[in-house]
C-alpha cells in the first residue's frame, strides 16, 4: 500500500490535510499516512510525526522567534523519510517550511507534490524556478493559478477548492439563534479575527473599538465571534471590555457564525473564501508589524490581498489594509450593507459568481487521485528499475 508524508502548518492547511488523508483511504485502502499536522490530519487516520501549533505566525519578525522549533521538525520529517522513504510528499501551503522540507525529500529522490500552492502571483514569483526542479506535481485550488505554473513547466492541475466541501450544512439562523441566546430577526455581524495569536493581537483591539460605532449606526445589531480552536482566552479581553452591545463568543463552529450572520468583519486568508462560499457580504481587515508591512509592501505585485476579490478579477468587497485598517473605516464599511440594500445585494451576486469559480464539489479526492498517480508511478519506476 502507499506511504504519503504529509506537511502543513496552520488551522487551514490542517483541514485540507484531513480532507485529503481520508479520501486517499478511500481510494486505497491501507495507505499509510504520517506527517506534521493537527487534529484533523489525526482524526483522519495518520501519525503525526509533529504538531504545527506554535509554528504557524505572520510577519518576517514573528517567524524569527520559531526558528529554532521550526529547525528541528524540519531534521524529524527529513530523518523519518530517510528511514521509511514514503512515495510521495503533499506540502500543503506554508511555504516558508514547505518549500525547505520539499527540497530536502527531493535530494532524497523522494516524489513532491505541492497541494495549495504558494501565491507567487502575489509576490516572490521567483519561488516558481525553485518550484519547478523539486516539485512534480502542483495542484492548485484557484482557476487563474494553473495557467501561472504551467507557463513555467510544472506539472499542474486545478483541483477546485476543497472548503467547497469542507463546509457543513447549517442548523439554520433560527436554531442557530435560540442555541446562543440571540434575536434571529435583529441584524448580525460576524467577526472573524484570524487563528493564530499575533493576527487576533493585531485585529481585536480595532474591532473592539468598531463595536459600539457599528451599534450607533445599526439599531439592534448583535456580534458573533468565531473563535478559532486552542486560542489563548486572554487574547479575547479586548471584546469583552465592550459594554451595550451583545457579543457572542462561538469557538470551532465558523461555518455556522456565518450562516447566522448578515455581515461579516474578517481577517485576510482563508477566511474570506469561506465567507464569499457562504455569500455572506464582507468587509476585509488585516495587520502585520509596521517593520514587515514596509518590507513586504515592497515585493507585493497586486493591488487587492482578499482571495474574495482576486478570484474575482476586481475588487467586490472591501479591504482595509494596514493603516488603513481603523474602528471609524470598518464601521463605515460595516454599517453600508446595512443602509444600501443595492450594495449589499450587488455584493451577494458578485460572490455567488466567485462561489462558483472556485470548481466543482470533490476537491479533495481530485487531489488523492492526483497523489495516488504520483505514487504508482515512483512504484513503477522502482518496479523497472
Amino acid at each position: 500500500m502507499p506511504s504519503v508524508m504529509i506537511s502543513c502548518g496552520e488551522p487551514s492547511g490542517d483541514l485540507y490535510a484531513g480532507a485529503l488523508a481520508r479520501e486517499l483511504g478511500r481510494l486505497s485502502p491501507g495507505s499509510r499516512v504520517a506527517g506534521l499536522g493537527g487534529e484533523h490530519l489525526r482524526r483522519a487516520g495518520a501519525e503525526l510525526v509533529g504538531d504545527y501549533r506554535g509554528l504557524s505566525v505572520t510577519g518576517l519578525i514573528e517567524a524569527v522567534r520559531v526558528l529554532p522549533r521550526a529547525w528541528a521538525m524540519h531534521r524529524a520529517l527529513v530523518e523519518r523519510a530517510r528511514r521509511e522513504r514514503p512515495d510521495a510528499l503533499v506540502v500543503i501551503d506554508f511555504p516558508d517550511f514547505n518549500v525547505r522540507l520539499a527540497r530536502s525529500l527531493h535530494r532524497l529522490g523522494i516524489p513532491v507534490v505541492y497541494y495549495v500552492c504558494p501565491q507567487v502571483w502575489a509576490w516572490r514569483s521567483g519561488r516558481l524556478q525553485v518550484l519547478k526542479r523539486i516539485v512534480d506535481r502542483a495542484l492548485v485550488i484557484f482557476p487563474f493559478e494553473a495557467a501561472i505554473y504551467r507557463d513555467a513547466g510544472i506539472p499542474v492541475e486545478f483541483v477546485g477548492h476543497p472548503l467547497l466541501d469542507l463546509t457543513p450544512v447549517s442548523a439554520g439562523r433560527g436554531a442557530l439563534a435560540g442555541e446562543w441566546g440571540l434575536d434571529g430577526a435583529a441584524p448580525t455581524v460576524a467577526l472573524l479575527p484570524g487563528s493564530r495569536p499575533n493576527e487576533l493581537r493585531g485585529t481585536l483591539p480595532t474591532l473592539a473599538s468598531a463595536v459600539p460605532l457599528i451599534a450607533a449606526r445599526v439599531p439592534g445589531v448583535q456580534f458573533l465571534v468565531a473563535r478559532a480552536p486552542n486560542l489563548p482566552d486572554g487574547l479575547f479581553g479586548p471584546l469583552r471590555d465592550v459594554r451595550g452591545s451583545l457579543i457572542v463568543e462561538v469557538a470551532g463552529r465558523a461555518d455556522d457564525v456565518l450562516s447566522a450572520s448578515d455581515v461579516v468583519i474578517t481577517a485576510s486568508g482563508t477566511a474570506t473564501v469561506q465567507t464569499a462560499i457562504h455569500e455572506r457580504p464582507m468587509v476585509i481587515v488585516y495587520r502585520l508589524s509596521p517593520l514587515t508591512y514596509r518590507i513586504g509592501k515592497r515585493f507585493v505585485k497586486v493591488d487587492t490581498f482578499g482571495m474574495a476579490n482576486l478570484v474575482a478579477g476586481r475588487r467586490i468587497v472591501p479591504e482595509l489594509i494596514q493603516d488603513a485598517f481603523t474602528a471609524g473605516a470598518v464601521a463605515a464599511e460595516t454599517a453600508r450593507y446595512f443602509e444600501d440594500a443595492d450594495y449589499a445585494a450587488r455584493t451577494r451576486a458578485a460572490l455567488a459568481e466567485v462561489r462558483t469559480r472556485l470548481g466543482e464539489h470533490g476537491a479533495s479526492r481530485r487531489a488523492a487521485e492526483q497523489v495516488l498517480a504520483v505514487c504508482r508511478a515512483r512504484r513503477g519506476g522502482q518496479g523497472e528499475g
